[in-house]
């Protein structure tokens, strides 16, 4: 595995590949939802690759960007035990007077967008940054980030930007816990608050398949469970993140924010 710390190191490293390359953007702490994108990435392409790299610009002002979790050693063996063939490193990326890109007015400042305002200018910028370095012929990402997801897809289509994004299901624990690097910060008793999340979830599924369609019933039913959590928001839109009335099975995803102690989570099932 090479691993590149500058973007000179990261072209020489791809110079002359001529397979297809799998890209697998993170910010480190690499949990089994990283390992599963990794894995996909190298069933389907030639050679695949990595960065690691936590993001200054998608963080607001007061949150955790000096504590995000760290696990280079940690990080680094399980790419290489995953088949990686270069991981990118990057201490930096961005220079001075940069040139960003910014989200779109409504689908980028609505749920996760208005909780925390300009954070997908951040991610945007990061990952057009990223695509244009790795020139990557597929990239992946989680599901579980789903307006994240939506708006690099778009980003992706508006730019004409020739990268196919792979989708990828949402990996939990055995109990149902969606896999976040900032599970870390659970203690014992707030992991277990925690699972109100994807309870919640689940009960939006049961509800579906019982014939209930009604968001606002659904919507209800789902804030009870997650009592007494600080709840963001609970919203049930469908795949261009417009809000809707009734569930359209096959066009509609189910999304939660909440905090769990000072932990913000996310989660969400898509129907």
């Amino acid at each position: 595995m090479i691993i590149a710390r500058t973007l000179t190191q990261l072209r020489e490293a791809l110079d002359g590949v001529s397979e297809s390359i799998g890209f697998v953007p993170t910010m480190g702490a690499l949990h089994s939802g990283h390992r599963t994108l990794i894995e996909t990435a190298r069933n389907e392409n030639g050679c695949v690759v990595v960065s690691i790299y936590v993001n200054p610009t998608q963080f607001l002002a007061g949150e955790d960007l000096s504590s995000y979790p760290r696990k280079e050693e940690a990080d680094f063996k399980i790419c290489e035990l995953s088949g990686v063939d270069v991981l990118f490193y990057p201490q930096t990326l961005y220079g001075t007077d940069e040139v960003s890109v910014k989200a779109p007015d409504i689908r980028g400042y609505i749920l996760e967008g208005a909780s925390r305002p300009g954070h997908f200018d951040g991610v945007l910028t990061v990952v057009m940054k990223l695509f244009n370095s790795v020139r990557p012929t597929r990239a992946y990402f989680g599901k579980k980030d789903a307006q994240q997801l939506a708006l690099i897809t778009q980003m992706v289509e508006n730019f004409g930007i020739p990268v196919a994004i792979r989708p990828q299901e949402t990996v939990r624990e055995s109990d149902g816990l969606a896999l976040s690097s900032r599970n870390v910060y659970l203690n014992p008793s707030q992991r277990q608050e925690a699972l109100k999340l994807s309870c919640a979830l689940k009960e939006s599924t049961k509800l579906v398949m019982g014939g209930v369609l009604s968001t606002a019933t659904i919507t209800e039913a789902m804030y009870a469970i997650l009592e007494p959590l600080e709840v963001e928001y609970v919203a049930i839109v469908n795949r261009a993140f417009e809000a809707i009335s009734e569930v359209v099975v096959g066009d509609t995803i189910v999304l939660v924010a909440a905090r769990v102690g000072t932990t913000r989570l996310i989660d969400n099932v898509w129907m």
